[in-house]
C-alpha cells in the first residue's frame, strides 16, 4: 500500500473517513475524492472560498478581466445565432466568485437586446461561494437565480458556461494486474496511522474500454470520470425542446493515455493526496476526447477541443488588451500584459487549458470555430 505520512493532527473529515474505513473496509478512491470535496459537513467546497491569494488556487477570470469579457461576447454572438430568443438562460456551472459572469455581462452590453433577454442561472452548492457571487453580481442589470443542481434549471433556450467545472468531478481509477490479466479498482485504506492507496482484491470491469489507450501493462492506471454523463444527459434532455450552446473551459488532454492525473493543491502549492482531507483541493485532468465523444453521442454538434490560447487569440484578446493598455499606467500595463500572457502563452495556461463547445438547434458553428472539431 502506498501511503502519505502527513496524517498528523487529523481534520474532522479525516476522522469521519477513518471511521467509515474501519466499518466498511477500504473505500473507492472516487468516494474519498467525493467526500473531500462535497461532504455535506466538511467538504472542501462546502465551507470555504478557495480562490485568490488567500485561497488555494486562481482561475482564468481572476487572472484577467479580458477572459470573462470575451466569454460574454461569445455568449452574445451565440444568442444571435440562436435567433435572439427571449428569454434565454445564461447558465454557469461552478461560477466561483461570480467574476466571470460580472465581466461577461459588462462586455455583452454592446449586443443590442442581449441583457434584456438574459436571465442568469448559477449552479452552485457552496453557501460561502454563493455569498461571494451575490456580492460580485449585486449591481448587474439582469435577474440572477441560484440552483444546487443543473437538473433544477428551468426549460428554454440556454447558453451554458463551465469554467474549471469538470476537473472537480470525482474520478475512479483502475490498476492493471498484469500477472492475472485483470483490472482492479484503486481504493483508499487506513492502517498504521495513515491513509494510503491500495488496489481492491476484487476484479473490476472499467467502464471505459482500454482499447482507446493501447495495450495495458502491469501497473497501468486507467482513469475515469463517471460524473460527465449525467451532466450531458441533463443538457441533452433540455436541448430536445430548445436550442442550447455550451462551453467547457478546463485543463486536460486530448489523447487518451494510461496514467494518474489526480492532484492536490493547497495554498497555491501541490500537496499530498491525504494532506488535511476536506481542506485541500483535489482535481483531475479532463479527458477532452471522451467529453467530445459523449457530447456527440448525446446528439450535440461538437466543436474543438481547441487550446485556450488559440481560442482567446481568435476571439480578439490582443485587441481588447490593447484597449486596456491605452489607458493604463506603466505599472497597470505591466500587470495587464503579464496576465494576458499567462492565459495565452502555451508555456503557461494557453496549451494545457482547452476549449470545447457543443450545440444543438443552432445551424452555424459558435465563434471562433469554423467547422466541426
Amino acid at each position: 500500500m502506498s501511503s502519505d505520512a502527513s496524517n498528523t493532527d487529523p481534520t474532522p473529515l479525516a476522522l469521519k473517513l477513518r471511521r467509515a474505513i474501519s466499518e466498511r473496509g477500504p473505500i473507492p478512491l472516487h468516494d474519498y475524492m467525493q467526500a473531500c470535496l462535497y461532504d455535506p459537513e466538511h467538504g472542501y467546497y462546502r465551507k470555504r472560498d478557495p480562490l485568490g491569494r488567500g485561497g488555494d488556487f486562481i482561475t482564468a477570470p481572476e487572472i484577467s478581466q479580458v477572459f470573462g469579457e470575451l466569454t460574454g461576447l461569445w455568449a452574445a454572438q451565440v444568442w444571435m445565432q440562436m435567433g435572439r430568443p427571449q428569454p434565454v438562460r445564461l447558465v454557469e456551472l461552478g461560477p466561483g466568485r461570480g467574476t466571470l459572469m460580472a465581466d461577461a455581462l459588462r462586455a455583452a452590453r454592446v449586443a443590442p437586446g442581449f441583457l434584456q433577454a438574459v436571465a442568469v442561472h448559477l449552479v452552485e452548492s457552496s453557501e460561502v461561494l454563493r455569498d461571494a457571487q451575490k456580492a460580485t453580481l449585486a449591481g448587474v442589470p439582469v435577474q440572477v437565480h441560484w440552483h444546487d443542481d443543473a437538473a433544477e434549471l428551468p426549460n428554454g433556450p440556454a447558453i451554458v458556461i463551465a469554467n474549471e467545472f469538470f476537473d472537480c468531478l470525482p474520478v475512479r481509477q483502475f490498476v492493471f494486474d498484469g500477472a492475472a490479466d485483470v483490472w482492479r479498482e484503486r481504493v483508499v485504506a487506513f492502517s498504521d496511522g495513515a491513509f494510503g492507496l491500495a488496489t481492491s482484491t476484487a476484479v473490476a470491469q472499467p467502464p471505459l474500454t482500454a482499447a482507446s489507450h493501447g495495450e495495458p501493462r502491469d501497473g497501468d492506471i486507467l482513469e475515469f470520470c463517471p460524473g460527465v454523463e449525467p451532466v450531458l444527459a441533463t443538457f441533452a434532455a433540455r436541448a430536445g425542446h430548445a436550442p442550447l450552446a455550451a462551453l467547457a473551459i478546463d485543463y486536460g488532454y486530448t489523447n487518451p493515455a494510461f496514467g494518474d492525473t489526480l492532484q492536490a493543491v493547497r495554498r497555491h502549492k501541490f500537496a499530498g493526496l491525504f494532506d488535511a482531507p476536506g481542506e485541500t483541493d483535489l482535481t483531475a485532468h479532463v479527458d477532452f476526447s471522451r467529453l467530445a465523444r459523449l457530447s456527440e453521442a448525446a446528439g450535440f454538434d461538437v466543436f474543438g477541443p481547441m487550446p485556450m490560447g488559440e481560442w482567446l487569440l481568435r476571439l480578439g484578446v490582443e485587441a481588447r488588451a490593447n484597449q486596456l493598455l491605452a489607458r493604463a499606467s506603466a505599472e497597470e500595463a505591466r500587470a495587464i500584459a503579464q496576465s494576458v500572457a499567462r492565459l495565452v502563452d502555451p508555456a503557461q495556461m494557453g496549451a494545457l487549458f482547452k476549449i470545447l463547445s457543443w450545440t444543438r438547434g443552432i445551424s452555424d458553428p459558435p465563434p471562433p470555430f469554423g467547422g466541426h472539431g
